[in-house]
């Protein structure tokens, strides 16, 4: 990957508190942070059913003296911590945590906080993103009362980041980027060590779309195709030919990748079907190819359906863009990072690359620049292979207090102009 440059002119940071304090009044909250982490696991709740999430942050954020604003839909809430005398138009620092899981079984039976739910679980780390915004909230509102807070911070809890194209947009409807001039998010990575994060200048993931195509025809036996629309043979032309044809129109380096996963078509040897569908997803590297996709496959597809003579419609489910890292964000949290953790000898910032995976976090970077972080969660020493999305996946829960000092430093230390 590609280091951040040294941050610009008016990118840098002053440190306002020293690291020593900021880690004592972090810890001070690590153990009520795990345990409320550790409550979302075994109460794992989908996109836009996080009823129960959001209660439990309402009432712990109104408990520190904030005014959550639960978002329209009823899952999901943002709250502001402004400082007093805050100047009318201050832009807000903003941070986000996504808070939905999967519906996927949870496959670890060793530890205490296994989900409760059948078919529901939090394998992609949201339960730690939470809890590090959580506990960046407490801190916040503790500096508020102390005078140590300079600048206002708006604190995002998404709901619905697994469900394209994703909850950031319900969040961005409610208003919740209004006055943001620059936001911050991290995701769980389980290939990195606790203690450290990885960073992307630019794309650091990718955009992801989902498409259903639909063939038609008359049918007919197979013993006279020609009188008919041979389908099971279109959409086995289309399913092996148009991933090769959109690559070939586009260029090269903005990796675009058709992939299906699903085909089906008819239900005897001997009788051409009605109907044959194709359904996938399509994967892009840069926001020029993602911007592009939708038209080209369009033209691409009425040129192999004129050619077998089959009728079809496309839908095409835009999901989201790649997520697109931002230099400056990104060198304000390589030196919040190394400032704070780097003194301990260890190497705390990693390089990382670009991911195929999908994002919502990049509807964001549509109204203020930012950057994404992946959070290192696995624990020294630790062999087995826990992917994200998976039955078994978990985190080193040490990952929490780094990301709640990361973002409170972020949020405390006073940038320079």
């Amino acid at each position: 990957m590609n280091r951040p440059e040294p941050a610009q002119p008016g990118a840098t940071l002053a440190t306002a508190r020293p690291a020593a304090e900021l880690r004592a009044r972090v810890r001070g909250l690590e153990s009520e942070l795990i345990a409320f982490r550790r409550d979302l696991h075994r109460h794992p709740e989908l996109g836009r059913q996080e009823f129960r999430t959001t209660g439990l942050l309402r009432d712990r954020l109104v408990a520190a003296g904030l005014s959550p604003r639960v978002l329209p839909g009823g899952t999901g809430l943002i709250v502001d911590v402004v400082p007093a005398g805050t100047a009318p138009g201050t832009e807000f620092l903003a941070f986000r945590a996504d808070i939905d899981a999967l519906p996927i079984d949870d496959a670890k039976t060793d530890v205490p906080y296994r989900s409760t739910v059948p078919g529901r679980a939090h394998a992609c780390g949201h339960d730690v993103h939470t809890a590090v915004v959580l506990g960046t909230a407490l801190v916040l509102a503790e500096a508020v009362r102390t005078g140590e807070l300079r600048r206002p911070v708006r604190l995002v809890f998404q709901p619905a980041e697994e469900v394209l194209p994703g909850g950031a947009l319900d969040v961005i409807k409610a208003g919740g980027m209004d006055g943001v001039g620059r936001i911050f998010a991290v995701h769980c990575d389980p290939k990195v060590e606790v203690g450290r994060i990885a960073l992307r200048t630019g794309a650091i993931t990718s955009a992801c779309d989902r498409l259903v195509l639909h063939l038609d025809g008359p049918g007919g036996h197979t013993a006279r195709p020609h009188l008919t629309t041979d389908l099971v043979t279109a959409v086995a032309r289309m399913a092996a030919d148009l991933p090769g044809a959109l690559a070939r129109r586009m260029d090269p380096r903005w990796g675009v990748s058709l992939v299906w996963g699903r085909i089906a078509s008819g239900s005897a040897p001997n009788v051409i079907p009605q109907h044959a569908e194709l359904e996938g997803t399509v994967r892009c590297l840069e926001l020029d190819g993602w911007r592009e996709a939708p038209d080209l496959l369009h033209e691409l597809i009425a040129k192999f359906a004129e050619t077998y003579r089959a009728k079809w419609t496309l839908d095409y489910h835009r999901g989201v863009p790649p997520v697109v890292n931002e230099a400056v964000s990104v060198a304000l949290l390589d030196a919040a990072m190394t400032d704070r953790f780097g003194r301990e000898g260890a190497q705390v910032v990693e390089s990382t690359e670009q991911s195929l995976g999908g994002e919502d976090f990049s509807w964001y970077l549509e109204h203020a620049p930012g950057a994404l972080a992946r959070l290192g969660v696995r624990a020294p020493g630790d062999t087995t292979i826990r992917d994200l999305h998976q039955g078994r996946f978990d985190a080193d829960e040490r990952a929490i207090g780094i990301g709640v000092e990361l973002f409170a430093a972020l949020a405390l230390d006073e940038p320079q102009d």
